[in-house]
């Protein structure tokens, strides 16, 4: 399976997806979708490296403590974020993330993202052997 993210309509809200060979993958690429809610994701230059971790009790919560530290970090760095690696052990996550600083001009954010919420929450292997991960924003 070739890595991918997707939006999905929810309501007011926007609903992310990943798709990845490995959990971790999957992870990567609805942090990519995250990005895509606010800015087109190739106008975001990974300039500057932010490390991030986080732990969970379940890949669920695991993938909503991720972006929800995406969020945080995005709201207080003024960044946007284009690249990113994820490492998962147990139940802990260590992430980076490569972005700049937020250019309103450029950038032209459309929505900010308050967070991320239990809606519509999944993580699962699928049939094929890929991994989902995916939930819904706050927008």
């Amino acid at each position: 399976m070739e890595p991918h993210w997707e939006h999905f309509s929810h309501e007011a809200d926007m609903g992310l997806r990943g798709f990845g060979d490995t959990l971790a993958q999957a992870f990567e690429q609805v942090a990519l979708a995250l990005t895509a809610t606010v800015t087109e994701l190739g106008l975001v230059t990974p300039q500057r490296c932010v490390d991030i971790e986080c732990e969970g009790s379940d890949q669920e919560l695991l993938l909503v403590d991720w972006l929800n530290a995406l969020v945080f970090e995005m709201a207080t760095r003024r960044m946007l974020f284009s690249r990113f690696t994820v490492k998962l052990v147990d139940h802990r996550l260590i992430g980076k993330a490569w972005g700049e600083a937020v250019d309103r001009q450029r950038h032209s954010p459309a929505v900010e993202v308050k967070g991320a919420t239990y809606t519509a929450l999944k993580v699962a292997q699928q049939e094929n052997g890929g991994w989902l991960a995916q939930c819904v924003v706050d927008v």
